[in-house]
């Protein structure tokens, strides 16, 4: 039996819709914020060193990182359903987004919430003109730029098939579906992004997506609004 240790509000969330799309049996250990640091509890470090989720243990195994994670699940329970057939242009896809979203956009969502944490955290109000220096150079010199051009690679992604591996979902897509949750509250997908957009409203429609919002409980992340 699967057990996702399933921390409130993180890449869990989207652990848990892999398992409903496989048809998996599973069990929930689930755990709460700090509610002063919005950090993980200590006791997820009694599953794995880091004391980070997403973590999963089936008997005697531990297995951290949503990746590592992923490709577990899949190869102990897909049927060909969630990952494309080896040396198709779709499995190469699959493989490149599977990696691209914690590799490569991940890292910018996190930079945007501690830029949005630096602004609005309290300090003397002599700090406050520093720290919303240091925030907008961030963003001008580095964040902005790329994020867009991110953003605009997946958007034109997704004009050219539903799915980011072609016209069927596929466990990438479940992986990319937290960069793009996290994209749609810290960043204005509505302001060019129909793709992505449509693409949020494909993912919830689906019954096993709601069936883990369901067993997951509530769900929203951290803003971190970049302009």
């Amino acid at each position: 039996m699967i057990t996702v240790h399933h921390l409130e509000n993180s890449r869990s969330q989207r652990i848990l819709w892999l398992l409903e799309e496989l048809g998996a049996d599973y069990t929930i250990e689930r755990y709460g914020r700090d509610k002063q640091t919005s950090l993980a509890p200590p006791e997820l470090l009694e599953i794995h060193p880091l004391g980070k989720s997403p973590v999963i243990t089936d008997g005697d195994i531990t297995v951290a990182e949503s990746g590592a994670i992923i490709e577990y699940l899949v190869h102990k329970f897909d049927v060909g359903r969630l990952i494309p057939p080896d040396g198709s242009s779709e499995r190469l896809a699959y493989n490149y987004w599977l990696h691209y979203a914690e590799g490569t956009f991940a890292p910018l969502m996190l930079v945007s919430l501690i830029m949005g944490r630096i602004e609005s955290s309290p300090m003397p109000f002599f700090a406050k003109p520093v720290a919303r220096r240091i925030a907008n150079n961030v963003r001008n010199k580095f964040l902005d730029a790329n994020v867009k051009r991110n953003l605009d690679f997946m958007e034109s992604t997704l004009r050219e098939s539903s799915w980011f591996c072609g016209e069927a979902l596929t466990a990438a897509d479940i992986q990319m579906s937290f960069a793009v949750e996290a994209a749609e509250v810290r960043t204005n997908l509505a302001a060019g992004y129909p793709m992505l957009l449509a693409y949020l409203d494909r993912i919830r429609a689906r019954p096993a997506y709601k069936a883990a919002l369901q067993k997951g409980g509530h769900y929203e992340l951290p803003v971190g609004n970049l302009r």
